[in-house]
């Protein structure tokens, strides 16, 4: 296990390196780039001054040398912790995404917390009581919550808070607290705001996981195995938690490498509806505007995540399933 883990650590160089040749191929792929679109806008408003402050961003930042000199500036920038700058935001990448980093970071938490929470149960419990009253139920919620859209989900949330409650759901602080320093009063303004996007990004992963573990879980409940544990007089509860639950999990862990660029990303749409200051619609932002130093920086953070994170669930899942070695 120590020689795998440290040749797959190694393999990280190689892979650090094409992942950065592709985002950066990726951002160079639209004609023109910020710095253009800035020129057009200040010609067609016959400004010199944004016209000149155009010419001198463009030289600072390489955009008039080739592609493969503006690669290595940004490449080796990223290695010393220099993301570029945004010239949309007019401030450093690095600045940018650490205000927003925190608060995305909190919400994905939460949200991955609430779906394990949520889902490990209930597909348990599905899956106990197969063809009964109960396991309807849960598929019927399961197949709700796979239908429904989480955008849609947030705008019928937003309603009924405002409808009902007189509650407004949008952002994650209330007006009061939104560029107020941390304090304690902060925090539970940010619990009280947070439960509405954890619930509505939460509900399309949670009733995907119960599903798989009910189908996997059936398929162990009857194995030999199972029957031999059962033999020995194990409760029913107790044997299933023990062994065939940990089989099951499987697909929990695996999705890791997934959890961590969700960590995050968001998600970019209900974040959107629900106005929260997440990195994803920054991105989206970035993309728009070709600000191209914030979405190459942004995709190359996330493709780093999804590497470690299929390395850590590889890891997990060889300690959980004992069938699972890597020799």
């Amino acid at each position: 296990m120590t020689s795998y883990i440290i040749r797959r650590v190694l393999y990280f160089i190689p892979t650090l390196l094409a992942i950065s040749l592709v985002t950066f191929f990726i951002i160079q792929l639209p004609p023109g780039d910020f710095i253009t679109s800035f020129e057009a806008r200040a010609l067609a408003n016959g400004d010199q001054a944004d016209l000149e402050r155009a010419a001198q961003l463009r030289e600072r930042y390489g955009l008039d040398q080739p592609w493969y000199v503006q690669y290595w500036r940004w490449f080796t920038g990223v290695l010393t912790g220099d993301f570029g700058y945004s010239f949309q935001w007019k401030q450093p990448v690095s600045a940018l995404l650490g205000q927003r980093m925190l608060l995305t970071f909190l919400l994905a938490l939460a949200t991955t917390v609430f779906v394990w929470a949520v889902a490990i149960p209930m597909g348990i419990f599905a899956a106990m009581r197969k063809n009964t009253l109960g396991d309807y139920a849960v598929s019927f919620v399961g197949f709700v919550g796979l239908a429904t859209p989480d955008f849609l989900l947030a705008l019928v949330l937003m309603w009924i808070s405002f409808f009902y409650f007189d509650m407004s759901v949008g952002g994650l602080f209330s007006p009061e607290f939104e560029n107020a320093p941390w304090s304690l009063a902060r925090v539970w303004d940010l619990l009280g705001h947070l439960w509405i996007p954890v619930v509505v990004i939460g509900t399309n992963g949670t009733a995907g996981l119960i599903r798989i573990l009910r189908a996997n879980l059936l398929d162990e409940l009857h194995k030999p195995y199972v029957e031999a544990a059962r033999s020995r007089g194990l409760t029913e509860w107790r044997l299933t938690a023990k062994y065939p639950v940990r089989v099951a999990l499987n697909p929990f862990v695996s999705g890791i490498g997934d959890t961590l660029p969700g960590l995050i990303s968001g998600a970019t749409i209900t974040s959107i509806v629900l106005s929260l200051p997440t990195a994803g619609p920054l991105l989206l932002q970035a993309l728009l505007s070709q600000d191209m130093y914030l979405a190459g920086s942004y995709i190359f953070l996330l493709s780093i995540l999804s590497v470690l994170g299929v390395l850590i669930s590889d890891i997990l899942l060889a300690w959980l399933d004992p069938r699972i070695r890597y020799q």
